[in-house]
């Protein structure tokens, strides 16, 4: 079932939770209430719709920021996120713990550690109580930042 952003009016995949251009909110009837889906964002896609910079190139594993498009790669040992400036990925929010969360590298691939922030950490908007590995395409939320993981 394919459908339009409410804002753009663009056909979005059904598999889509945001707006590939707008990041708009999707919605689909299911049965008789309404939820939210989950929609995969391509750096490729990304910077084709304006959401990463033109010409930006990834090796490897990385988080792009939503609001923003900026892009952090995942290539190095562990990956800190919080409000601490001497955060690897540093979000400026007071919804943001100094040390949030931090992505760690195992031998499946790599996984999101909670460092026991106030706010939680989510992925595909459900909360993590152990370490999540991350899958192509992921949501992470931390704080009110959302970041979409490419597995690279």
């Amino acid at each position: 079932m394919a459908q339009e952003c409410p804002t753009c009016g663009r056909p979005q995949d059904e598999d889509f939770r945001y707006c590939g251009k707008n990041g708009a909110t999707l919605l689909v009837e299911v049965g008789d209430a309404t939820g939210e889906i989950t929609g995969p964002i391509a750096l490729a896609d990304a910077v084709e719709e304006g959401l990463a910079p033109a010409g930006a190139r990834v090796e490897g594993p990385a988080l792009i920021l939503r609001s923003s498009g900026q892009i952090f790669p995942l290539t190095s040992g562990p990956v800190n996120i919080g409000r601490s400036e001497a955060s690897d990925i540093f979000l400026d929010d007071v919804t943001v713990s100094r040390n949030h969360a931090c992505i760690v590298r195992v031998h499946e691939g790599l996984v999101l550690r909670d460092l026991g922030s106030l706010n939680g950490t989510y992925v595909n908007r459900r909360r993590i109580e152990a370490d999540e590995p991350l899958r192509q395409r992921d949501e992470l939320q931390v704080g009110k930042f959302r970041l979409t993981f490419i597995a690279g």
